[in-house]
């Protein structure tokens, strides 16, 4: 259940940022930024310190190397899914959205990995260690 809630909430970081709709902060700043400049660069902020935390803790757990794991595994299912005729990629707003839901599984993991091997393996990470 906290691999979801912290998946879910780097998906809807991203969604917030960016998506294919027009409720997002990108499209937002362009389009008010003149009438509300205080609350685009506070929502901006905010969504910077979710950035900072998810891909510190992301970069300290798995490194660059596991998010291109991750990442790869994805892509694979994705091709799997093509090749079986289950989705088709000709779609530009499936594939913003399947751009989004990788990134928050590369994020969401990240988040996760210390809880996630803890579980698997009994083995405790240092940084988890209280005095």
């Amino acid at each position: 259940m906290s691999f979801l809630l912290r998946w879910l909430f780097a998906f809807l970081l991203l969604a917030a940022t960016w998506n294919p709709t027009v409720w997002n902060w990108t499209r937002a700043a362009q389009h008010h930024w003149t009438d509300a400049k205080s609350i685009i660069t506070l929502t901006g902020l905010i969504l910077l310190a979710g950035y900072v935390i998810y891909l510190r803790a992301t970069v300290r757990s798995i490194g660059l190397g596991g998010m291109l794991f991750v990442l790869a595994l994805f892509a694979a299912l994705l091709w799997v899914a093509t090749d079986f005729g289950l989705i088709s990629l000709s779609d530009p707003g499936l594939l913003a959205w399947l751009g989004l839901f990788a990134g928050s599984l590369v994020l969401g993991i990240g988040m996760s990995w210390s809880i996630i091997r803890r579980a698997i393996s009994g083995q405790v990470d240092t940084d988890d260690v209280e005095e």
